[in-house]
């Protein structure tokens, strides 16, 4: 965006406009807001997103969002510990924390495979899936991933997997298809979603369709 007044402005708007989702403009009226608050909310602001940056880690064991080494969900000894949901990204452990229908762990794969995009397995955090699955406590895996087709394409991968370790002990499950194909998990609604994973159904009934 030329012409603003100041080149302190400009560099601002830029960088707030590489934020997904935020457009130069859109950029332009948040600096503006930012510019009108008081001198103190802008440094809790400025605060926040430095300790943010610093202090924020991935759990080592699920890779969700942590403040320490292990994160509140894996460390909770109240969540189901013999179920595990694979999902996409941090998002979508939200979304389904937000159901409050769902009480066991999860693993986050940072990503599903899309090779139009350059992903492949080796990118995402599926050996240290395999490396969680390889001992016994675990006996069913929910594919939780968006409904298309390179989440369907990820989910048939760890399956295949998944299955070469031969644990007869161990179930797969998918999240029934309240959420219409081709969503991403963080855009269903919470009712929905919720259904979904109450209702989650054989993995292998998902290979017939």
């Amino acid at each position: 965006m030329s012409n603003l007044p100041s080149k302190i402005l400009e560099e601002t708007v830029a960088e707030f406009s590489r934020l997904p989702g935020i457009g130069k403009r859109s950029a332009l009226r948040m600096v503006l807001h930012l510019l009108q608050a008081s001198e103190d909310d802008a440094s809790r602001l400025g605060s926040a997103l430095i300790r943010l940056r610093k202090e924020i880690r991935y759990c080592k064991i699920c890779n969700n969002i942590s403040t320490g080494e292990v994160c509140m969900i894996c460390s909770n000894p109240g969540r189901e510990s013999h179920i595990l949901c694979v999902v996409e990204d941090i998002r979508d452990v939200i979304a389904i924390e937000n159901t409050g229908q769902f009480k066991g762990l999860y693993h986050v794969l940072g990503g599903i495979i899309s090779p139009i995009d350059g992903i492949g397995p080796d990118d995402l955090a599926i050996d240290a899936l395999i490396r969680r699955l390889s001992t016994p406590g675990i006996t069913e895996i929910i594919l939780a991933l968006s409904a298309t087709m390179e989440g369907d394409t990820t989910s048939f991968f760890l399956f295949r997997k998944i299955s070469q370790l031969h644990r007869e002990d161990l179930r797969f499950s998918t999240i029934a298809r309240g959420v219409s194909v081709g969503d991403d998990l963080e855009y269903a609604d919470e009712v929905t979603l919720g259904r979904s994973i109450l209702n989650r159904v054989p993995y292998e009934n998902s290979l017939s369709r």
